[in-house]
């Protein structure tokens, strides 16, 4: 049997490495027309806004599932996937949140056209459509992703919020991201909250000095304290945007903040005073660049980051499972799982 099996599987391997695999782009409007007369981000956005209405922190949660999901594997729905040791498991994506939304959407959609949108495409829409919900100004996006299959645990490394700005910007240029595209989309930042452990050491024992980041104003030293006392016993959340009439809308406070020693991430606050970054944050702080303009450009452009598209990975039927795929070459069908189908495909691409 095991000799059977292996022997379809070369034969399946041999003759995808024959089949000329067509990729596609990414486009706009790539659903028109596509899903018997529903629009596809119509449907995306009117959920999202039922939402909303309810729970505004959905915005800054799918800004962090979006971001999460693109500098992990790429653009394709890795994230969501609930199987063994994936990407949800692991630890900077444990309070990653926003994935029943995302099941919501999917469900109208499957519904309306089965077998039509990713669940990639899915996230970047709604991200979007949130922004514009927070107060941003509404860009267009590309659609046609594709979702991918594998999602590993160990694949999730991402730059956490101690990083230096030089390192930060190694890692942003890494998926094709510029500087001012990683100060921009550290902007996100204008809404949603981080949690007192993450900045304990800003506040009481700084590079072990025993006294705060000298970076931060003072003044907010002493009001973090209060909110995050040394025997810290409730994690409690910090606004990310300590201007409190505008934590929760999308807005150029953010910048303001970070120049006046504001910032509350460390890498938050390095980027107002590295000269690499510094310049950018000043132009954005005093509204000679246009933020709501230059983030969505930049959210486009993080939607792009290694993006499966043509007969690349799968349009999944759930947004927590890959597909299985039924294969027959001239005898009985067998199923491929998942994590086959992509290595055999990965090796065609290879070969062309």
């Amino acid at each position: 049997m095991a000799t059977m099996l292996g022997a379809t599987l070369l034969g399946l391997s041999l003759f995808l490495l024959n089949v000329a695999v067509s990729h596609g782009a990414l486009q706009f409007g790539f659903y028109t027309g596509k899903c018997k007369g529903t629009d596809v981000e119509t449907a995306i956005r009117g959920i999202v806004a039922a939402r909303f209405a309810k729970d505004p922190s959905i915005l800054p949660a799918l800004l962090r599932m979006q971001f999460h999901d693109c500098f992990v594997r790429g653009c394709d729905a890795s994230i969501l996937l609930d199987v063994p040791n994936s990407e949800k498991q692991a630890g900077a994506n444990q309070s990653v949140r926003g994935y029943e939304l995302i099941d919501e959407i999917k469900a109208a959609l499957e519904k309306a056209c089965p077998g039509v949108v990713s669940c990639a495409d899915i996230i970047i829409a709604a991200a979007r459509d949130a922004v514009v919900m927070g107060g941003g100004r509404r860009y267009e996006v590309q659609t046609g992703r594709r979702d991918g299959t594998i999602s590993r645990a160990s694949d999730v490394n991402l730059p956490g919020p101690s990083i230096s700005v030089s390192d930060a910007i190694r890692v942003f240029n890494g998926k094709g991201l510029s500087a001012e595209d990683m100060v921009l989309l550290l902007g996100g930042h204008t809404v949603g909250v981080t949690h007192c452990s993450f900045i304990m050491s800003r506040l009481y024992n700084f590079n072990g000095s025993g006294k705060p980041d000298p970076t931060m104003d003072s003044a907010l030293v002493a009001t973090l304290r209060r909110r995050c006392p040394q025997n810290l016993v409730v994690d409690s959340p910090v606004n990310l945007d300590q201007n409190a009439s505008s934590a929760n809308t999308v807005d150029n406070s953010f910048y303001n903040q970070i120049l006046a020693k504001r910032g509350v991430l460390q890498i938050d606050q390095r980027i107002a005073l590295d000269s690499a970054t510094g310049a950018t944050v000043v132009l954005l702080a005093g509204g000679r660049m246009d933020f709501s303009t230059r983030f969505g450009s930049s959210m486009v452009k993080l939607g792009a980051v290694e993006v499966l598209t043509g007969t690349q990975g799968e349009i999944r039927r759930s947004c927590r499972a890959p597909n299985k795929r039924t294969q027959s070459l001239g005898g009985d069908p067998f199923v491929i799982e998942p994590f086959v189908q992509e290595q055999l495909q990965s090796r065609a691409v290879v070969q062309q």
